[in-house]
């Protein structure tokens, strides 16, 4: 078959990339070649238009055990009961394009991908999460989206028997025509037992486990590495069929072999499956491989060497054994009733040789697919600064604090996470809904506490700002329970990098992040970068969705948002001022105005220290750090989860009551003068707003009954979503 320029295009390839593949190869290649090069290349696995970026991003730290590079990062926790260390391992991934032409499936193969991420380390999925973004609910499909999307990631997690312990959900018009759906697991392995997925060895064997390969998802990534147009339906056959039955057999079995001494290496088979895992061991480990594509275990008749290699069926993983070692792996996954297959072996050639037939089918150096595939600078405009606003006077303080906790973005998220089993296993702590999901390390008195954050508004008007505020969130949320925050992976949502505004958001954001991972001691040690979220030109907000792992030493110590009654209320930092881009300027005024809030990197990590350390003493009894909505908001989310009211003092002013300043909490304590006091010392602002107490929060004058205010909190997606 001759490759025309025509097929080449319809591969995402541009004219110079298919003029560096004619130079790397020295000849033509076939059809199969361009495919492989086609989705090595693609945006979605080759980065090709943010590495030069990510670079920038601190990624270090004494307790990374492993950073950016391998299927997820890896942190050190300690040890467990019989002294034995122990790691964290985590990742955070998209599943945008294929979520938003098959919500179901998009979704729920979201889950599945970013588990075997985590498992294929060695790790035990302890526990998911999601952040999710959505168009405006009266968008004639998002109530569909919605549907599909929460259900399949509730069927998938539920299936495979990991708890869905929390997450995040946004809506705005921006996301029309792109939702998001970033799904994170967390896992715990004992970090004598972390696996990794350079190959090794020559002549040992390639094996291939799991789910037989099928014609589904076949081009996936290279879908995903390109924005949406008019046919974008068209493009369901590229969404792959999850299936979590399967997924819970193969973890168990890859634990198991785990346990002994077989394995080499070991990938799983994400995007660009087949092709993508062996390219990526072969080239980390230096190595060559070929594989006998007659041994691919297929589901469907007459599978080419193209279909083999691009499809991207779900459930599957490769893996390199040490020489003798088949008979013991195949009966581990013929146990679990699942397919094994010897594929192959490593060589010393550098080369991915595919035979078929008795004829070799493809012969391609790894160098080029890999480590010299495109890498390109971007031109980029820097996002301009937004002047200052002058705000509206509050009107009525109790009725725009009903409208505000009543709307999408604030409103109650139960009718989503009731769809999930986060209790599964029994070491959840708590409901989702809180700053911080936390989860019991089994068998000690540790527990992970897990977050995700970002504002994309902040984002979209100052990607800088907005960069520094999605890390410094997430830092003030694993804080505001306790927990020591360590370490964070990253989501790199974006529009189209050949719009120069665009890659200029993307580059802002990342200098932002940069800075506040490094101020914070908070590195990013995983992540995943979703670009071409457009569709017709029109791009989503720069969304840089962080999610952050923290350490708690004893669970014991933890505290929730929660109030109790006859508790003195206080305010941990300024008081608010900042109405820039703030949710009562948007939802009271429609008006998406101004900066956002400036984020004060020193008084973060000043003001989240003392707060940790007061918690850790028992001197604070609840926690909330404020963010989206301001003070009022803030309480009243305490008042509602715990069932009691508030009387709060202030001067009823918008930036009081609804300014979104930073590095701010609001806390509870039984004796507020030693707490401010302890402050005080410590060179942190701290003032009493409040007591606890009675049925109905009121502040500044104003007064709305905790029934009232559930009523408006709790509203909004059961009324979308049922009527």
């Amino acid at each position: 078959m001759t490759i025309t320029p025509e097929i080449v295009a319809e591969h995402g390839l541009t004219p110079d990339e298919y003029q560096v593949i004619l130079a790397s190869m020295g000849r033509e290649p076939n059809l199969t070649e361009l495919g492989i090069f086609s989705v090595m290349w693609s945006e979605h696995c080759s980065y090709k238009s943010s590495r030069v970026h990510l670079k920038k991003l601190p990624t270090s730290a004494p307790w990374v055990i492993q950073g950016p590079g391998e299927n997820a990062g890896v942190i050190d926790i300690g040890v467990d009961e019989n002294g034995r260390g122990q790691a964290a391992i985590f990742k955070m991934e998209s599943h945008n394009h294929p979520s938003y032409i098959e919500p179901y499936q998009g979704a729920a193969t979201g889950v599945g991908g970013i588990l075997r991420d985590v498992f294929t380390m060695g790790a035990r999925p302890v526990a998911n999460m999601n952040a999710l973004r959505f168009g405006e609910p009266s968008h004639p499909k998002m109530r569909h989206l919605i549907s599909g999307v929460v259900a399949g990631i509730g069927g998938y997690g539920n299936c495979v028997g990991v708890p869905t312990v929390g997450g995040e959900t946004n809506f705005h018009p921006a996301y029309n025509g792109n939702i998001l759906v970033n799904a994170m697991t967390v896992g715990i392995a004992a970090t004598d037992k972390i696996f990794y997925s350079a190959a090794a060895g020559l002549g040992n064997p390639v094996v291939y486990v799991g789910s037989k390969t099928g014609r589904d998802g076949i081009h996936g990534a290279t879908m995903a590495s390109a924005e949406f147009t008019e046919d974008s339906e068209e493009k369901r056959p590229t969404v792959q069929v999850g299936d979590p039955f399967t997924e819970k057999l193969l973890i168990e079995a890859c634990l198991e072999l785990m346990s002994s001494d077989a394995i080499v290496a070991i990938q799983d088979m994400g995007a660009a499956g087949l092709t993508s895992s062996s390219v990526e061991m072969a080239s980390k480990g230096g190595v060559g491989l070929e594989l006998v594509l007659d041994d691919v275990p297929c589901r469907e008749t007459g599978m080419t060497p193209y279909e083999m290699m691009l499809s991207e069926s779900q459930e599957r993983m490769l893996m390199i054994l040490k020489p003798g070692r088949e008979a013991f792996a195949e009966a581990i996954f013929r146990k679990w009733e699942l397919d094994f297959a010897v594929i192959g072996r490593v060589t010393d050639t550098g080369h991915l040789v595919l035979k078929f037939k008795g004829e070799t089918a493809a012969d391609i150096p790894l160098a080029p697919l890999a480590d010299n595939a495109p890498a390109y600078e971007r031109p980029y405009v820097p996002t301009p600064k937004r002047a200052a606003i002058e705000a509206p006077a509050v009107a009525d303080l109790g009725a725009e604090l009903l409208k505000l906790i009543a709307s999408p973005d604030l409103a109650s998220k139960r009718w989503i996470w009731e769809q999930y089993d986060h209790m599964v296993g029994a070491d959840t702590i708590g409901r989702p809904g809180g700053d911080a999901a936390v989860v019991r390390v089994h068998g000690t008195k540790k527990a992970l506490a897990i977050s995700t954050d970002c504002n994309p508004r902040y984002c979209f008007a100052d990607p800088v700002e907005g960069g520094r505020q999605a890390i410094a969130e997430t830092w003030r949320n694993l804080t505001a329970v306790g927990a020591t925050p360590l370490a964070t992976t990253d989501c790199m949502n974006f529009g189209n990098p050949q719009r120069p505004e665009i890659m200029g958001q993307f580059v802002g954001c990342i200098e932002g992040m940069a800075e506040a991972c490094t101020a914070l001691d908070f590195p990013i040690v995983s992540g995943n970068v979703s670009l071409y979220n457009e569709t017709n030109g029109t791009g989503i907000l720069p969304t840089p969705a962080i999610g952050g792992v923290g350490l708690l030493d004893d669970y014991d110590q933890r505290v929730g948002m929660a109030l109790a009654a006859n508790q003195a209320l206080v305010l941990i930092g300024d008081a608010g001022s900042h109405l820039g881009q703030s949710s009562w300027l948007r939802v009271i005024h429609a008006r998406e105005d101004g900066p956002p809030p400036p984020v004060d990197l020193a008084v973060e990590r000043r003001n989240g220290d003392f707060v940790r350390g007061a918690i850790l003493n028992g001197s604070i009894t609840a926690a909330h750090d404020i963010s989206d909505g301001g003070l009022l908001v803030a309480v009243a989310e305490m008042a509602l989860a715990g069932k009691v009211g508030a009387a709060i003092d202030g001067d009823g002013s918008a930036g009081w009551a609804f300014g979104e300043d930073q590095a701010r909490y609001v806390v509870t304590t039984a004796d507020a003068d030693a707490l401010i006091a302890a402050a005080k010392a410590a060179g942190v602002p701290a003032v009493k707003i409040g007591t606890t107490g009675g049925d109905a929060l009121s502040a500044a004058g104003a007064k709305v009954a905790l029934s009232e205010l559930r009523e408006a909190h709790e509203g909004f997606l059961p009324g979308l979503m049922n009527r």
